[in-house]
């Protein structure tokens, strides 16, 4: 099993969102989270006085999938989230050992 953690733009989570339950891929966590990556944030202008925002609003989407569901996943977030431009986004995949459900006490991937 993987974990997948994507973050992208607010904008982007509902293409995300819709894209992934249309793939298969249901049971996702969603964290408003605040970053910055190479472009160190962004300056605006306000009445005329310069500001720098360094820390950027991002949206975390949290999701297990079991290995055979990975490579079309990745493809899938990569697509919807993508404007093409500075801050898109990064995803991050890390390896589940072992996922219990709680109520009925299933393990590995049956428990997804």
């Amino acid at each position: 099993m993987k974990r997948v953690e994507a973050i992208v733009r607010p904008e982007k989570l509902q293409d995300v969102k819709n894209a992934l339950v249309e793939i298969g891929a249901t049971g996702m966590t969603l964290e408003d989270v605040r970053g910055f990556g190479r472009q160190k944030g962004q300056t605006s202008t306000y009445r005329g006085i310069s500001y720098t925002v360094e820390f950027l609003a991002k949206k975390r989407l949290v999701l297990v999938i079991p290995d055979s569901l990975l490579s079309k996943v990745l493809e899938t977030v990569s697509a919807a989230a993508s404007t093409g431009t500075i801050g898109d986004g990064k995803i991050f995949v890390s390896q589940v050992d072992d996922t219990i459900r709680i109520r009925t006490g299933e393990k590995g991937e049956i428990a997804l």
